[in-house]
């Protein structure tokens, strides 16, 4: 039986909006134990990925203050995301390739989910897929601009 993102996606997305602060972000990550926060608009639509890497390269290392836009920062070019009836299977070899922890699922623009290696892997006959995927992201190679 082939399963959908639908069926392992986490459906209640922390995210922050452009004009909120790094420092805001960095607090939600901190609360959450998470390492990237998606930015939507104020229509759920995704705008972008804020993750504890933007801010360190693009904002602290800087010298860019904890008031600093989220929009400031944020990563915007070549966002992966899936749909909800997107294969687990396919999700598994899209984030490989991208090399890519983390996968927004959008339905109409609008972000309802996200999906990571650690959903993939909860799933026991899935799991061998995980594994490969993380294998694969975790191998050195050229660095992305995005690892969401």
């Amino acid at each position: 039986m082939t399963h959908q993102l639908r069926d392992i996606m986490t459906s209640d997305v922390v995210t922050v909006n452009g004009a909120q602060t790094i420092q805001e972000a960095a607090s939600l990550m901190s609360q959450y134990n998470i390492g990237s926060i998606p930015v939507v608009d104020e229509s759920g639509n995704l705008q972008g990925i804020i993750t504890d890497r933007d801010i360190t390269l693009r904002s602290t290392a800087a010298g860019d203050k904890p008031h600093t836009f989220v929009k400031d920062v944020m990563s915007t070019n070549n966002i992966v995301s899936a749909t909800p009836d997107m294969g687990i299977e396919e999700a598994a070899q899209l984030m490989a390739k991208q090399q890519i922890r983390r996968l927004p699922i959008l339905e109409n623009q609008q972000l309802v989910g996200v999906v990571s290696l650690g959903d993939l892997a909860v799933h026991q006959e899935h799991d061998q897929k995980a594994g490969a995927a993380l294998a694969s992201i975790s191998t050195p190679s050229t660095p992305q601009q995005n690892q969401f």
